[in-house]
């Protein structure tokens, strides 16, 4: 079932922006959706944060209002930004979240939300044809700040033969 509809979290939307890979987003999906939750969290650490300062009102990007928290969400003790956007899922089965963070991921799986990550929407792109290097691109995201184990890196770049 290909992924048409996502909600995005602060720090794969800033790794993206980062490493100039945003346009995938909008190549990838069919809409994306940011909480206002997300939008504060960025703002909040600044402008240096992002590479693009308009990026948050990019016209395929559809910001959202606050979302209450949902309370099997809110007994997780996550972030702000997490916690809207598994809150929005979970209300909105036809979205799927990207998170990075090992504990919103976790909570994700134990409420059968799906999602995935920054490092997902590589491999999405690199599965439609739409970036050519998927190496290129980890260390792309990598450079940005975004922290993968060299065994993670390795073993994703392995599956996709690029040794």
């Amino acid at each position: 079932m290909p992924i048409s509809r996502v909600i995005i979290n602060a720090s794969p939307l800033i790794c993206l922006d980062k490493s100039g890979l945003t346009y995938l987003l909008p190549a990838l999906f069919h809409e994306i959706v940011v909480p206002e939750e997300v939008c504060q969290e960025i703002q909040v650490k600044g402008k240096e944060c992002l590479s693009n300062p308009d990026l948050l009102s990019a016209n395929w990007l559809k910001r959202i209002p606050m979302i209450n928290i949902a309370p099997q969400v809110a007994s997780w003790d996550l972030g702000q930004g997490e916690g809207a956007v598994l809150s929005f899922v979970l209300k909105n089965s036809e979205y799927w979240a990207i998170i990075d963070d090992l504990e919103a991921r976790r909570c994700a799986q134990s409420l059968h939300c799906r999602f995935t990550g920054t490092v997902g929407v590589i491999v999405l792109a690199k599965r439609k044809r739409i970036i050519s290097s998927f190496r290129e691109n980890l260390d792309k995201l990598k450079s940005a700040g975004l922290w993968l184990s060299n065994d993670f890196r390795e073993q994703v770049i392995r599956k996709f033969g690029e040794e």
